[in-house]
């Protein structure tokens, strides 16, 4: 077998923001303008990196992938480096591997970032890429300034999936969608193209003909799959075969952008799409194929009398978290964010929700932002903790979307 180790010196001296797990979470500080114009981003080499020395072997030949380099430091450790695409970026660093050996064994892997970024998702192990579980043989050693993880597992001929979240890639996605089309009421289609000729899909789900139109989305940032988690069980609960259900989606359309990166996702990006970029500053300027793409569907689907009564947008932070609209800005149902969010608080014992408002004034550098401005739809962000339970994720969900639909039914009328 060929050997190959491959990874770069230069990703190693960036400077990259860290995010950084904290006690108390208070989220994040508003938002503030970055260059959006498309900036190169580094491809990872793909195959077996097999340059260790012995029997194990480490793989990164499959969508959602992350792993730019090993290193063997002793007989049964092994230093697998993780970078980002580009940089500057967010601290979130993103990984997935398989690993296998010739004999059956246990060998600790440490993860190695570039400087001044830390480790933040501990490992998700499959067998088969599928099924995951938590790790709970991960651990945090002491360096000189900082402290890497490591992480025992054992390994034979049977491969073994390592990664910071499940796999959710473009694959795992259009499966879920397609799941749905013998449920009521949908359709699916794509509002365009990424740069590197990925479909970005959208379906709808309800009453076509309807001027009603919400709009849900999700994966602006690639890593972020408890997000997605959430976006699943609230599209659920919109197309469940119940009365309340049902009279939602004769009375409403709605749009679901459950990808929209594909580029990152499948790439395993730690935040970006493929031209470099945050998708989520680019909703000002619109330098991007993905957010025109946004940009261009909503332009075409809400004019004349239709109207965007409210817009979610699904994400991943260090701890659950809404980010709203300074409530002292009115849009199309004053008072509707807190009033669901209340509902929804008393749909779960023992929850309170913690509630941030991030946009106060133009320009619009995220998408609800651009949403709540251009249409005036009630319009937050969704944010689900990193280690939230997915029983969790899955009733807070369900009971968003059943508090959701209960109460735009009682404010929108015609």
């Amino acid at each position: 077998m060929k050997t190959r180790l491959f990874f770069s010196a230069a990703m190693l001296s960036l400077i990259i923001a860290n995010a950084q797990v904290k006690s108390g979470f208070k989220g994040q500080d508003p938002i503030t303008a970055v260059s959006t114009v498309t900036r190169p981003v580094e491809k990872q080499w793909k195959g077996v990196f097999d340059k260790t020395g012995d029997e194990v072997y480490f793989g990164n030949d499959f969508a959602g992938a992350r792993l730019n380099g090993v290193v063997k430091l002793d007989d049964n450790t092994f230093s697998v480096l993780i970078t980002p695409e580009n940089a500057p970026i967010n601290g979130s660093p993103w990984y997935a591997f398989k690993v296998w050996s010739k004999t059956e064994k246990e060998i600790q892997i440490r993860f190695d970032y570039p400087p001044n970024v830390r480790h933040r998702y501990n490992a998700k192990i499959s067998t088969n890429g599928k099924q995951w579980i938590a790790s709970e043989n991960g651990t945090f050693v002491k360096k000189e300034k900082d402290s890497n993880y490591v992480l025992k597992v054992k390994v034979s001929r049977d491969t073994t999936w390592i990664a910071a979240q499940e796999l959710k890639t473009s694959k795992e996605i259009n499966e879920w969608i397609s799941s749905l089309k013998n449920k009521n009421n949908t359709a699916e289609a794509s509002i365009g193209v990424t740069a590197e000729g990925r479909k970005i899909p959208v379906f709808s789900i309800g009453n076509p003909s309807s001027k009603n139109k919400i709009l849900i989305s999700g994966r602006n940032h690639p890593p972020e799959v408890t997000g997605h988690y959430a976006l699943e069980a609230f599209v659920e609960s919109l197309t469940a075969d119940t009365p309340l259900a049902k009279k939602f989606r004769k009375k409403f359309e709605v749009y679901v952008i459950p990808l929209l990166n594909p580029d990152g996702v499948d790439g395993g990006f730690w935040r970006h799409n493929s031209g470099g970029i945050d998708l989520n500053r680019d909703y000002n300027e619109f330098n991007q194929p993905e957010t025109r793409a946004v940009r261009d569907f909503l332009k075409n689907e809400i004019k004349d009398s239709n109207k965007l009564w409210f817009a979610i947008d699904f994400h991943s932070t260090h701890d659950d978290i809404y980010y709203t609209v300074d409530p002292n800005l009115k849009g199309n149902i004053p008072g509707f964010v807190p009033n669901w969010l209340n509902k929804v608080k008393d749909g779960i014992p023992n929850y309170t929700p913690h509630v941030k408002p991030l946009y106060f004034k133009p320009p619009t550098f995220t998408l609800f932002s651009y949403l709540f401005e251009t249409y005036k739809t009630e319009a937050l962000v969704f944010e689900i903790g990193d280690h939230t339970p997915k029983d969790f994720i899955k009733k807070k969900g369900e009971v968003s979307g059943e508090e959701f639909m209960k109460l735009i039914l009682e404010n929108v009328k015609n």
